[in-house]
């Protein structure tokens, strides 16, 4: 699938990184088929010493070299980087962007390329248990489709979609996801604190109540709803902990703040800055 396929990755960051790890422990592809391309020199010679692939700062070579072009770069810098490597695309490559908020449109206008995958990868991708929701544009071959799927699985799961609608909610839901996830988890642990338990303690119980009851709620049947009522005894603690939580809008804040993270997906998409996301 990848024989003779260069990848080159047009940002070097932490999420690029994680896909480099990915595709070499996954056997996908070796190591003199990736190249990295990004600002700074010892950034560069990390990767390098790392993985073994090839790192430049120019991101015009990364570009020319690659098959499967990679752009992992930050949305407020993307306006810099497609001028630099528009025109160095062959017709037969495959563009995946993995840039928050950047609608295909923008990506195929701004390299005048037209066989593009968006994609919506998480942070936990950089320890294989990622989810990543992608689409494609129909110049996006069924190959190259197959060589997108097998790059994205190489960061945990992966969801297909026709509509590219979808992917502002992902970004929304899954690629913000692991933020509330943190906060909640930071609040649980400053209460086992606040308690009376050391913070080392409450982090150990907070750490792996959260892996028991993911793992336990991915392996039952049941709807999580029916989960948290089978731990809910009337007049117990728990039903006295969730009457807290609810009449502190708990649900609805998280929903709210979802909602909000999407609404600024689309904004980012049209080039909107923060504070007009609802026409201000």
């Amino acid at each position: 699938m990848f024989i003779d396929t260069t990848i080159a990755f047009i940002g070097s960051g932490m999420m690029a990184e994680a896909m480099i790890r990915g595709l070499l422990s996954q056997k996908i592809v070796e190591p003199g088929q990736i190249i990295a391309a990004g600002p700074r020199p010892e950034r560069a010679e990390k990767l390098r010493e790392r993985h073994g692939i090839e790192a430049t700062t120019d991101n015009r070579i990364a570009a020319e070299k690659g098959q499967i072009v990679i752009l992992s770069v930050k949305p407020q810098v993307l306006n810099e980087v497609m001028p630099e490597i528009r025109g160095h695309l062959r017709r037969q490559d495959m563009v995946v962007s993995i840039i928050a908020g950047m609608p295909i449109e923008v990506i195929a206008n701004g390299l005048a390329h037209a066989a593009v995958v968006r994609a919506m990868p998480n942070t936990p991708a950089q320890i294989g248990q990622g989810i990543t929701v992608w689409t494609v544009t129909p110049e996006v071959s069924e190959s190259q489709k197959q060589q997108a799927q097998a790059i994205l699985g190489s960061l945990g799961q992966e969801v297909f979609v026709e509509d590219e609608d979808y992917l502002d909610m992902a970004t929304a839901l899954s690629g913000t996801g692991p933020a509330y996830v943190f906060l909640l988890m930071e609040a649980m642990i400053d209460a086992g604190v606040h308690m009376g338990f050391s913070r080392r303690i409450s982090k150990q119980l907070v750490f792996q109540t959260m892996r028991g009851s993911v793992e336990f709620a991915a392996r039952s049947d049941k709807h999580v709803a029916e989960l948290r009522n089978q731990v809910t005894s009337p007049g117990g603690t728990s039903a006295e902990a969730l009457y807290h939580m609810e009449k502190g809008g708990l649900r609805t804040v998280i929903s709210r703040g979802i909602w909000a993270a999407y609404q600024r997906s689309i904004a980012l998409g049209k080039g909107q800055k923060r504070g007009s996301v609802n026409g201000e």
